[in-house]
């Protein structure tokens, strides 16, 4: 199985997205159908990057202070962050290979 993606807390959130590494934090929860859909892909990407990438995900109803602290209005939503900045978003469910792209960008 490889990597998996950790879970984010309101907790743990400053310090793990200052990582020197970029990370991809998906913003999901249990009743939400595309988040469903995006989950796996999530969990694909945290092995494909392993060690280039931190990827995480943030339960949106057990962690409502960072999900209001980055506006999260619908979900599932995507930020990509590099040293503790969003670099990048995605609304809504992608293919992998968009997501991927997103990725590259910033460890090009």
């Amino acid at each position: 199985m490889g990597h998996k993606a950790i879970e984010i807390t309101d907790a743990n959130f400053e310090e793990i997205i200052n990582s020197d590494k970029p990370v991809l934090v998906d913003f999901w929860a249990e009743w939400c159908g595309p988040c469903r859909m995006v989950g796996p892909v999530v969990e694909e990407l945290a092995g494909d990057y392993e060690g280039r990438v931190v990827v995480g995900k943030v339960d949106v109803d057990a962690n409502p202070q960072t999900s209001a602290k980055f506006g999260i209005r619908s979900i599932p939503t995507l930020l990509v962050f590099k040293n503790g900045q969003v670099v990048d978003k995605q609304v809504g469910a992608v293919p992998k290979n968009a997501l991927a792209q997103k990725l590259e960008a910033q460890l090009a």
